[in-house]
């Protein structure tokens, strides 16, 4: 076990944190959540479904003390691993319970992946060790079933943070024994937080807790870090974001050619995913390629560089067909940290943190019209760019810090993973 970071809980047993890959550049939210929770003192252990698949990590990575464990990522891929946690599982006092509970649910959802995740869940549930005194899901779906499972058999409470997709993709069945059987939840948004207390038998195990914005990371701008006023250059619409369905580029990039042919204007993309080369070649189509940059997927130091460079951020999501949407994207909160003025869509969370006129720029989702005029303002009058810009960076300083969120979290760990009762306990 590694030594206690500073200020540990001493005596206090580790945190297993189920998560679905790490480390992802498109999850900072955890990653700094995690590094947060170490900072108060939390011992953590990192098992995750899969493997990176991304080249880079950001700085926030580095910092996370807690070691990594991955888990078969296909059952056929590991047999003697996952047979041997199998042997060691079946003999742990809560196995028939989580052998009853995933039947259960396979009758439900007769998948592949419904299987694997029971595999998993017996590796896990056997490899744990002695110290983990509580197990953490990120995201309600995949990771909640093999922390769940795993909880079960080792007869350990379990937790949950719910975000987006993995909430409005699970069926209301599983959605709500899940809830019944954890300790505790939370979620990033008053839209999500509403919906998960409809289904829980208790209200209050569901915690809203908004992400939040780590201002050592994000410290807002001195004048040299802003670009130079407008003028012989063009004005610099940014969007960060995976392209993918529920980010909506495929309804950005025609707003933004019809924007007035006398606004002088460049676009910049941040981000991978799997719609990006059709993305590329529909800017082609339009006629706006040469106005648009594609700039990948980047860490978050040079994310923060481009947020200073620009003038202007956009972020078209909607929700997707199969039910998946943004929760609240902390890519708003990033920019509005760096006093940029940003039009969004009224979807999920994003009027929670976007008062339309007053913090930002609402507008309909999928109404490319709406998105285009809203744009033009923006880009055509720099008073009202000063204006949201300041109003989105107050209003982020104020009510979305990470330390707040953080806060709770400590609170309900603190009540999950007190010290062992036996010494020899730990390891």
């Amino acid at each position: 076990m590694l030594a206690p970071s500073p200020g540990a809980r001493v005596g206090a047993r580790r945190i297993g944190v189920v998560l679905k890959g790490y480390p992802r550049l498109s999850e900072t939210f955890i990653a700094q959540e995690l590094a947060a929770l170490e900072r108060r003192g939390f011992a953590l252990a990192i098992y995750s479904l899969r493997h990176p698949t991304d080249a880079a990590t950001h700085p926030v990575h580095g910092e996370i003390r807690a070691p990594v464990t991955y888990l078969p990522e296909y059952l056929r891929d590991e047999p003697p691993r996952v047979l041997r946690g199998w042997r060691a599982a079946r003999r742990l006092p809560g196995y028939p319970a989580a052998l009853a509970a995933w039947r259960a649910d396979l009758a439900r959802d007769r998948t592949a992946n419904r299987a694997r995740r029971f595999g998993q869940a017996l590796v896990l549930a056997a490899e744990l060790p002695a110290d983990i005194g509580h197990v953490h899901a990120h995201f309600l779906h995949t990771p909640a079933s093999v922390a769940r499972y795993a909880a079960i058999m080792r007869g350990l409470p379990w937790s949950v943070s719910a975000h987006a997709k993995d909430i409005w993709t699970t069926p209301a069945w599983e959605k709500r024994e899940k809830l019944a059987s954890c300790a505790w939840a939370t979620t990033c948004t008053r839209a999500n937080a509403e919906h998960l207390r409809s289904l829980a038998d208790d209200p209050s195990r569901v915690d809203l807790v908004y992400h939040g914005i780590d201002a050592t990371r994000f410290p807002p701008p001195g004048a040299q870090d802003r670009p130079a006023p407008p003028g012989a250059r063009p004005i610099v619409i940014l969007s960060v974001g995976r392209a993918v369905e529920k980010k909506g580029y495929d309804d950005l990039l025609p707003a933004l050619a019809r924007l007035p042919a006398a606004l002088d204007w460049r676009f910049e993309h941040v981000g991978g995913g799997p719609q990006l080369p059709g993305l590329v070649e529909d800017a082609k189509a339009l006629g706006i390629a040469e106005r648009v940059r594609w700039l990948g997927a980047l860490t978050q130091p040079e994310v923060l560089a481009r947020y200073r460079a620009a003038d202007v951020f956009a972020l078209s999501s909607r929700v997707a067909g199969d039910g998946d949407r943004d929760g609240l994207p902390n890519v708003l909160m990033e920019a509005q940290s760096q006093g940029l003025p940003c039009v969004a869509t009224a979807v999920s969370g994003i009027p929670e943190l976007i008062e339309d006129g007053v913090t930002g720029l609402l507008v309909p989702p999928r109404d490319r019209d709406a998105l285009a005029h809203a744009i033009a303002r923006l880009v055509a009058d720099p008073a009202l760019r000063a204006r949201l810009g300041r109003a989105g960076r107050e209003r982020t300083s104020r009510d979305f810090v990470l330390e707040r969120g953080i806060d709770r979290l400590v609170a309900r760990f603190d009540g999950a993973v007190p010290a062992p009762t036996n010494p020899s306990d730990r390891r």
